[in-house]
C-alpha cells in the first residue's frame, strides 16, 4: 500500500484511507478530528478494545450493530448490564462475540460512572495525555508509531481508574481516532483540516 494515494477527486489521502469506501469515509470525515464529547470518546475507546487482534475494517462495518447492542454507548445504561445481557450479546452475530471484550465494555461503563461521580470527565483524562502539538507531522507510515510515552501513560491511568482492554497500543489507536494526535500524513488533504479543528478546540480540565 502506498503511503499517499491520489484519489479520483484529485486529493491525496493516507494510503489506508483509499483501500475501501468504508475506510475512505472514515478517513475523510472522522479519523483524527478532535472531540471532547463523552459518549463519542467512550464509544471509540470501547471499539478500539474490540478491535484488538482484528482488522479495524471489521469493527467499522459492524459499528451500527455495536451501537444497537450497547445502547448507543450510553454508559449509564451499559453500566447496568448483567449476566443475561452478556449472554444476549454473546449470541449477537452482528458484533464481536468475545466474552472478555463484552465484559470489559460493561466494566468500562461502570468505571466511567465512577469517574463522573468524582466530578471528572473521560475527556479530561484523555486530553491530559496529549503530546506536544508541535511534534513533526509524519511524512510516511514509517513515522507513525504504534505506541508512545503518552499512550503508555494514558493506559496506566485508565487502568488505575478501573478501565480494561486499554493497553498502550489500544490507547494510541484511540488517541488517533479521537484527534488527540493528528497522524494524517503531511501531504494528506485532511491533515490541515484536523489541525485547524485542534487549534480551535478548548481543552477540557483534567
Amino acid at each position: 500500500m502506498s503511503d499517499l494515494v491520489l484519489g479520483d477527486d484529485g486529493n491525496l489521502r493516507c494510503g489506508w484511507g483509499t483501500s475501501t469506501p468504508d475506510y475512505a469515509e472514515y478517513h475523510d470525515v472522522e479519523w483524527g478530528r478532535p472531540t471532547t464529547d463523552e459518549r463519542t470518546l467512550f464509544e471509540k475507546l470501547c471499539l478500539e478494545g474490540f478491535q484488538s487482534g482484528l482488522s479495524w475494517l471489521t469493527i467499522l462495518r459492524k459499528r451500527d450493530n455495536f451501537r444497537a447492542a450497547f445502547a448507543d454507548f450510553d454508559h449509564t445504561v451499559v453500566a447496568h448490564y448483567d449476566e443475561p445481557d452478556i449472554e444476549r450479546l454473546l449470541g449477537d452475530a452482528g458484533i464481536i462475540r468475545h466474552r472478555g471484550k463484552i465484559e470489559a465494555t460493561i466494566n468500562n461503563a461502570r468505571a466511567l460512572v465512577e469517574l463522573h461521580d468524582a466530578d471528572r470527565s473521560l475527556a479530561g483524562v484523555i486530553w491530559s495525555h496529549e503530546p506536544d502539538p508541535e511534534r513533526p507531522a509524519p511524512e510516511s507510515f514509517a513515522d507513525v508509531p504504534a505506541i508512545t510515552d503518552e499512550s503508555t501513560a494514558l493506559s496506566k491511568e485508565l487502568k488505575k481508574l478501573g478501565f480494561r482492554f486499554v493497553g498502550p497500543t489500544t490507547a494510541y489507536a484511540a488517541m488517533q481516532a479521537m484527534g488527540i494526535v493528528n497522524d494524517h500524513l503531511t501531504d494528506c488533504w485532511k491533515r490541515e483540516e484536523c489541525e485547524d479543528e485542534r487549534r480551535a478546540l478548548t481543552r477540557p480540565d483534567a
